[in-house]
């Protein structure tokens, strides 16, 4: 099973993001859903995460799931050189990365926009 990104579709910055991982992946590592859609709402009812107010990206890995900075630098591994190289990200502590992932997540529709999907 091919690793699954799960994002706020109503998100400009998420919608960019996932175009951005998309132009940058290697072929058919990674498949997307919003957390909206059902697909989305299975897979965070399965892993006993909300499936309202979610302001985090999820990533389904192997039977793992991963949020915040964690699902973002997981993501990583799946994308062309030099990309991967930022992974050594990981060997911040995520008391110091999750707290400015938070920031932005809970900001993003007032600093990048929010679509009408």
């Amino acid at each position: 099973m091919k690793t699954l990104v799960l994002y706020d579709g109503y998100c400009a910055l998420c919608n960019r993001s996932v175009q951005f991982l998309q132009a940058r992946q290697r072929p058919g590592a990674l498949e997307y859903a919003s957390l909206q859609s059902q697909r989305g709402q299975r897979v965070l009812q399965a892993a006993g995460l909300p499936t309202q107010d979610f302001d985090s990206i999820v990533v389904s890995d192997g039977g793992q799931v991963y949020l915040r900075s964690a699902a973002a630098i997981r993501l990583l591994r799946y994308l062309r050189f030099p990309w991967p190289l930022l992974s050594i990200l990981r060997l911040v502590p995520r008391f110091l990365r999750d707290p400015l992932y938070d920031l932005i997540a809970h900001n993003r529709y007032r600093w990048f926009g929010k679509l009408d999907k």
